[in-house]
């Protein structure tokens, strides 16, 4: 299969799947287990990302920059409504990663489509995760409004 009917077989996969994960999600009160898979790729579709092989150790995209460098980005997914409790968590941000940036896709947990993204230097993420007094950040694990404290909405562009 060539690419591009790879990627295109990729995205039809993924129309069929997040009404399904939806659904699931509203008869049971529980992910799926896809959100992690569709934020890759709604990261990559929305920002221009090229996704790391599959098990990439540290990293899940790649940037390329203007200047001809490249950025190596962790992405992190999470199904958010407009009724979330404010404890929600991202998954584990691994830390010794050889990576640049931590990427917060926020999906919506009726459709999984994306409504906002955040991104936050790997370097301030690792400052926030070495704070002292939480053992969910011990554990690698920052909650949605504490990473959005630290980052800086990059999509979608025309929000303040």
């Amino acid at each position: 299969m060539t690419e591009n009917a790879s990627a295109r077989r990729v995205r039809e996969i993924l129309a069929e799947v997040r009404p399904l994960a939806a659904e699931y999600y509203r008869l049971t009160g529980k992910p799926l287990g896809v959100t992690g898979e569709v934020a890759e790729y709604v990261a990559a579709e929305c920002l221009g990302l090229e996704l790391a092989p599959a098990r990439t150790a540290g990293y899940d995209a790649l940037r390329r920059r203007p200047d001809g460098c490249t950025e190596r980005i962790q992405i992190k997914g999470r199904a958010y409504g407009a009724n979330a409790k404010p404890g929600q968590r991202l998954g584990t941000i691994k830390r010794d990663a050889d990576c640049d940036s931590v990427l917060l896709v926020l999906l919506d947990n009726a459709s999984l489509e994306p409504r906002e993204m955040w991104e936050a230097t790997y370097a301030d993420v690792l400052t926030r995760l070495g704070r002292p007094g939480s053992k969910a950040r011990d554990r690698g694990s920052l909650g949605v409004p504490e990473f959005r404290r630290i980052a800086r909405r990059i999509w979608p562009a025309d929000m303040p």
